[in-house]
């Protein structure tokens, strides 16, 4: 159902994205990402590396980093898909917005809200 490719609108050393291998319709769900959650004290050490633009908001007192595909979606405004966090199953689990056809890629808005459009770190100047 996905593969990861070439993005090009991913910018950085290895221009990865998600993308649909097949039609995926609206609601499907996706990719349910493992999660390994750490302590919020635990994360200055991890501010300190690259893996700090990839780790998520986990509850009031966690943040997660997403493993499977998890960290490899990418961020638009006018996202296919969004996700749901399982803190019974420890997941992330990504489901199609729209209907997704085969071929493209599969984009989340990094907010945690489709309609969410504050601008993010990465677009701040």
């Amino acid at each position: 159902m996905i593969e990861v490719k070439t993005s090009s609108i991913s910018e950085g050393e290895f221009n990865r994205g998600v993308f649909a291998t097949c039609d995926i319709k609206k609601g499907t769900l996706i990719h349910e990402a493992p999660v390994i959650a750490y302590p919020n004290e635990q994360h200055p050490y991890i501010e300190q590396t690259l893996l700090a633009d990839y780790a998520f908001e986990y509850g009031v007192n966690h943040t997660a980093i997403l493993l499977g595909y998890g960290m490899l979606f990418n961020h638009s405004y006018e996202p296919n898909a969004t996700y749901e966090i399982s803190f019974e199953k420890h997941t992330f689990d990504f489901y199609a917005y729209t209907d997704i056809k085969a071929g493209e890629e599969i984009l989340i808005n990094y907010n945690g809200d489709v309609d969410d459009k504050e601008q993010l770190w990465f677009h701040q100047n």
